[in-house]
């Protein structure tokens, strides 16, 4: 494969290093052999380490743990998270419980981050009793393939991620690792996936082994070459793959090195945040709780389906929202709204029947012929009955501080989290500590080409 000057730069800064391959694979060599010196499983290092296809500076090493299939589950993940602590206990004391379907040990070891992850060593991936189990068959998959397209691999991750459009975490919702490799593979290489890619729409689907044994309706399809009932790139949302186009047209028109290198996000400091509220003349409002105890894959989506219930309650009320999102610090998680207004007129209209039902219509004017709660009514309207009545709630405030946000479809682990305690900021409130990166994205939002062309324009 040809490069080109600026890509052979970059592949010359991004490739790893034997020296740190060595010391990589070094660590992982001694605990495959204390995995197989418990008599108790077998071990493999999987993941970009692996396969070669990680980028210099990666840090992350996975080792898995195979247990016979014939163990029950429960007994897996006791016997995997026992093994697991003996192991990193003779390394480090730096050691971390984290659950995803089932329990796994991260541990710090000679400046790696290291997953020690218990599967089981099933004979195909289509007999997977977890969804680990088939993450040894992507490794053999790719490492048998990726041959002469390292190179097309590390440039596609530096893309990726420059861009914003990498990571299969919830929080992203972009392109995760192995993905990249398998539309590598698939298209012959980095030049010839961009120009594919340029052209694809939502509801593209890709089937390297062309054995589907599902349908899927995600933006993007990619059946996994080692399980036709999967699809790979599931977490890509409609509006990353959208961007990942957009980065694609960007870069074959006009390339530049912020391609692969995204300029630093501008934190506006307080008093820029302070003009550019007064500016927008819009309305802020932010609710800030502890995170749930788990790890981001889980909160994350429980989350943005919170955002999405309280967007919703916060329409029913005639609040309109002009924009919404969400963020997760490891202590501390924002909900974030833009609202058009945050305080309302005291009366609201109140839609009663048709007036053609007239059964319901005479139990409408019966209920509020003499009520001394009502502005005005009843009266007709659009063809129904109808009142003005007190807004309950005026201030957007009160009411996303009100127990009427636990009557919502909250995700469960948020719901908790927020029944022991939560706070709702106002304006130049929301500028809270930890969460200044994330509100001064979103107060500067624009897409990944729009973000590149205007760093070539300060640089040139």
């Amino acid at each position: 494969m040809t490069f080109s000057p600026l890509e052979q730069s970059v592949l010359a800064e991004i490739r790893p290093t034997k020296e740190e391959l060595d010391r990589m694979y070094a660590l992982a060599d001694r605990l495959i052999a204390d995995i197989r010196g418990s008599g108790k499983a077998d071990g493999m290092m999987v993941g970009s380490v692996a396969r070669k296809t990680c980028v210099h500076g990666d840090r992350d090493l996975d080792v898995f743990m195979l247990f016979d299939p014939a163990l029950p589950r429960e007994d897996l993940e006791r016997e995997g998270l026992a093994l697991a602590w003996s192991i990193a206990q003779q390394y480090t004391d730096i050691i971390r419980e984290k659950y995803a379907e089932h329990p796994y040990l991260n541990a710090t070891i000679d400046g790696f981050d290291v997953d020690l992850v218990p599967c089981y060593q099933v004979k195909e991936a289509t007999g997977i009793q977890s969804a680990v189990d088939r993450t040894p068959f992507h490794n053999r998959y790719i490492s048998s393939r990726i041959g002469d397209f390292t190179d097309d691999v590390l440039l596609l991750k530096q893309f990726v991620k420059a861009g914003g459009v990498y990571g299969s975490d919830q929080m992203t919702e972009g392109f995760a690792g192995y993905l990249c490799e398998l539309l590598v593979l698939h298209h012959g290489g980095f030049h010839n996936l961009l120009k594919a890619a340029a052209g694809w729409k939502p509801g593209m689907f890709i089937d390297i082994e062309q054995h589907a044994a599902k349908w899927f309706d995600e933006p993007l399809v990619v059946i996994d070459p080692v399980d036709p009932c999967r699809n790979v790139s599931a977490s890509v949302s409609d509006t990353k793959l959208l961007e990942f186009i957009e980065l694609c047209q960007g870069y074959l028109k006009s390339p530049s090195k912020w391609f692969f290198y995204r300029p630093p996000i501008c934190i506006l400091t307080e008093e820029e945040v302070s003009a550019l509220l007064k500016g927008r003349e819009s309305a802020f409002l932010a609710i800030t709780l502890k995170t749930p105890p788990y790890i981001e894959d889980i909160v994350v989506p429980q989350l943005r389906k919170s955002l999405h219930t309280l967007v919703d309650l916060l329409k029913r009320h005639e609040f309109v929202v002009i924009r919404a999102d969400t963020w997760m610090l490891e202590d501390r998680s924002m909900l974030l709204f833009e609202l058009l207004v945050d305080t309302l007129p005291a009366v609201r209209f109140h839609a009663g029947p048709p007036v053609t039902a007239h059964v319901n219509a005479a139990k409408f004017i019966d209920k509020y012929i003499h009520s001394d709660i009502i502005f005005a009514g009843p009266f007709i309207r659009d063809g129904r009955y109808g009142v003005e009545l007190p807004r309950r709630y005026r201030q957007a405030s009160d009411l996303l501080s009100s127990n009427e946000v636990f009557g919502t479809a909250l995700g469960k682990h948020v719901k908790h989290s927020m029944k022991d305690e939560f706070v709702v900021h106002s304006g130049l409130e929301c500028w809270q500590p930890g969460f200044e990166p994330f509100i001064s994205e979103f107060l500067q939002k624009s897409s990944p080409l729009v973000r590149i062309r205007r760093a070539e324009a300060r640089t040139s």
